[in-house]
């Protein structure tokens, strides 16, 4: 790898950050631990940008995740997410720092801005990935992501500059911290052309919940359309709540109202890969699957033997959730109480 062109100190890997509350957010930081691996690779630097308002206080903790420099575009008509305002000032930067790789998360944000941004620049991009390693003999980045619903694997090499790809949450390690890293901080411009934000946004609106956010839950409890109403739901929020973890759903679900759009779980809502998975009732789309193939381990309850979810699912129940849950639930209070043995999970 010594003669590949792309080995130079100017090559740069560029992430771009996102917060939750005012910290990085977890897929960040996976992004991080990952590009912190490559940018070593190809001997080149790992650098982080922020799109916001009042952003100072994050510079330092992301460099000590493993940033060498983080550049901060502050403004704020930047602190809620437009593509308008957002698009400007990224095509910009990219423009300018010139990375050999592009790095965004699978996320809201990034689902929207990458395909916009990746026109822009005339550059390949490739979605969704949940690997990426380098090619020995051109030194490019070697993309893999799920094809099919989660049932093969396709890896891709993007051959023009930058490079892009966003990333699946919970499929890299986050990098760990160390606060002795020192590392370089600029200011961006944010000259923003008015006339090109073409939406306003008039209030933002946080849901009210007290439950752990899908995206960072170790243990998931989803129900599907089985579960017949929106009361139902109730037994899978105790069992969550057992297990200090998150109840999500499917698309019908949340297609009926009787959960928020903000847990479903899908190719069109949250991709998870928590420790473990727990759907109920679930018949097992390939939308759906393909947003929690990656969970370390799958219970599926469901009364049809044929569901498609038990052909993913390391351990199956058939039969109906409503005489399954209760003694499972009962049992599990009892281990955690100390009344039965060791303690679970």
């Amino acid at each position: 790898m010594k003669d590949c062109h792309y080995m130079s100190e100017n090559i740069k890997v560029l992430i771009l950050g996102e917060l939750v509350k005012g910290s990085l957010s977890t897929n960040t930081r996976e992004m991080l631990g990952k590009g912190r691996e490559l940018a070593d690779n190809m001997k080149g630097r790992l650098v982080l940008l922020f799109m916001g308002d009042k952003l100072e206080s994050v510079a330092e903790e992301s460099i000590a995740y493993g940033a060498d420099d983080v550049y901060l575009a502050e403004n704020p008509l930047l602190k809620t997410y437009q593509a308008d305002t957002y698009l400007q000032i990224i095509e910009k930067a990219v423009k300018d720092i010139e990375p050999g790789l592009l790095l965004m998360g699978q996320t809201s944000i990034g689902r929207d801005l990458a395909p916009r941004l990746a026109f822009r620049l005339g550059t390949g991009l490739c979605m969704d990935c949940v690997r990426l390693d380098i090619e020995p003999i051109s030194g490019l980045v070697r993309m893999t992501r799920p094809v099919y619903g989660c049932k093969a694997l396709a890896v891709m090499i993007c051959k023009t500059k930058p490079q892009m790809a966003s990333i699946r949450p919970g499929t890299m390690k986050p990098a760990e911290p160390d606060r002795s890293r020192k590392g370089k901080v600029h200011a961006l411009a944010t000259d923003l052309d008015i006339s090109q934000i073409r939406v306003k946004v008039t209030a933002k609106v946080e849901e009210q919940t007290d439950s752990v956010p899908l995206e960072d839950a170790k243990v998931i409890v989803c129900g599907g359309r089985g579960m017949g109403s929106s009361d139902s739901f109730s037994i899978l929020e105790e069992l969550a709540r057992l297990l200090v973890g998150a109840v999500g759903a499917s698309r019908p679900p949340c297609d009926a109202g009787w959960m928020p759009a903000t847990r479903q779980i899908g190719l069109t809502g949250k991709i998870v890969s928590p420790n473990l998975y727990i759907a109920v009732a679930v018949s097992g789309s390939s939308q759906h699957m393909a947003g929690c193939a990656e969970s370390h381990t799958i219970v599926a309850i469901n009364k049809d033997p044929d569901a498609n979810i038990f052909a993913i699912a390391h351990y199956g129940v058939v039969g109906d959730y409503r005489e399954i849950l209760p003694p499972f639930i009962r049992r599990t209070r009892e281990i955690l109480e100390g009344k039965g043995g060791s303690r679970c999970c």
